[in-house]
């Protein structure tokens, strides 16, 4: 059995309504031009249901799969209500990343062009001397980490006293690496009232939590199970041992062929490992973890970007930010220890509805994790045996978890 990864790339399908135009959500000819220009043809279902309720000044909790275009459902309404009179940030978008944040930064100027808007990326691993001195410069539209923005705050460098939209983007995933306090005394800086729109790939009771004590009556907009795990990506796990898969991850590269791929690790000295041992046999190899420099970060993800790098090793706290619409594969090296960060690891592909497909490597004693995505997910994932390769030593008969995968429930 092989995985059909043949259907063209540039073939979007699935987001696209083609029922409903973004003249009929209440946007301004301006904005309707500019998305026009970019290429934007009808609203995705998030961006359908967003940007009026944000137009109107609700509160608003999104539970939105990843490639769904929700960047462009928040940036846009924001846009369209900034007073271009004011000399202090009146928007303030929070996300857990460098990368992230670079990336909506670089989406909502595409947006904005035209319209003399001024957004600052806030994030650590940049000098802070030349964002103090940008801020001075003033400021429409904040995109920060947590972690920075509270920083600059302390330094009483940043003035939320006009700040009416707040953004909490990847909100599960701010809460996973510890920004829930920073988020906590910065939503407290900001005066009432204001609009604050809440968007993650998973809402926990901890997320639902902050919604209850920080926002107004706010709107829910729940996707399916179904539609988190993305029609669009065709998921495969395979049964391998443990001292088998590098070996089965380069069998699949070369058989695969993949346009671009991530390969996610669980820790920073694996996604290192790794990438050594496939840079000695393939070319376009880049590196991305939490440990490295900021600019050696950015040319990486510059690479990618211009599809320089074609295979890319990353561990989950810096993959959760890359947004790049050639990547045709994903490839799961570990397990990762939470269900929520497949979700999150698979979503880098099948952007916008087009096709991608994903390998999750499984070790025979790694049954419960597999059992706890596919009961986040809702569906079972389909065993892959690649042709060819033998990826595990089959054991004894009376021993079945050491056979293969052992799970249950599915």
């Amino acid at each position: 059995m092989n995985p059909p990864s043949d259907t063209p790339p540039d073939q979007p399908r699935g987001p696209v309504l083609s029922d409903v135009s973004f003249e009929s959500l209440g946007l301004s000819r301006t904005m309707t031009a500019v998305l026009k220009r970019r290429g934007y043809t009808a609203p995705t279902p998030i961006q359908k249901d967003v940007i009026p309720l944000a137009l109107e000044g609700h509160d608003i909790v999104g539970q939105a799969k990843t490639g769904s275009g929700k960047t462009a459902s928040f940036a846009i309404p924001i846009l369209e209500m900034l007073e271009r009179s004011a000399d202090l940030p009146q928007a303030l978008i929070l996300a857990p990343t460098r990368e992230l944040v670079q990336q909506i930064v670089v989406e909502t100027e595409k947006l904005a062009i035209g319209q003399n808007v001024k957004i600052r990326g806030l994030y650590g691993g940049e000098p802070i001397v030349r964002q103090l001195r940008s801020l001075e410069r003033g400021v429409d539209v904040v995109v920060g980490t947590p972690g920075r923005v509270m920083d600059l705050l302390e330094r009483r460098a940043l003035d939320f006293s006009d700040v009416y939209h707040v953004v909490l983007d990847e909100a599960d995933r701010m809460l996973d690496i510890g920004f829930r306090d920073d988020i906590e005394r910065i939503l407290r800086r900001v005066p009432e009232p204001h609009q604050t729109m809440l968007l993650s790939a998973t809402l926990s009771e901890e997320i639902l939590f902050l919604s209850r004590k920080y926002m107004h009556h706010p709107i829910e907009l729940n996707l399916s199970q179904d539609e988190l795990s993305v029609e669009s990506i065709k998921q495969y796990y395979i049964t391998v041992d443990h001292d088998r898969k590098i070996e089965l991850l380069m069998h699949l590269l070369e058989k695969e062929q993949p346009r671009q791929c991530i390969i996610f690790t669980r820790t920073k000295r694996g996604a290192e490992k790794l990438g050594q041992r496939i840079s000695r046999k393939l070319s376009g190899v880049g590196l991305m973890h939490g440990d490295m420099a900021q600019p050696a970060r950015n040319r990486v993800m510059q690479g990618f970007r211009e599809g320089k790098v074609k295979i890319l090793v990353a561990t989950d706290v810096v993959g959760r930010g890359i947004d790049v619409e050639g990547i045709s594969h994903v490839f799961n090296y570990d397990i990762p220890e939470d269900p929520e960060n497949y979700v999150h690891r698979i979503g880098r592909t099948g952007r916008m509805g087009r096709d991608g497909v994903t390998f999750l490597f499984v070790c025979p004693d790694e049954g419960d994790p597999l059992t706890n995505i596919e009961m986040l997910t809702g569906k079972p994932i389909e065993s892959y045996k690649p042709e060819g390769f033998q990826a595990y030593q089959k054991r004894s008969p009376d021993n079945r978890e050491y056979q293969e995968v052992y799970r249950i429930g599915f």
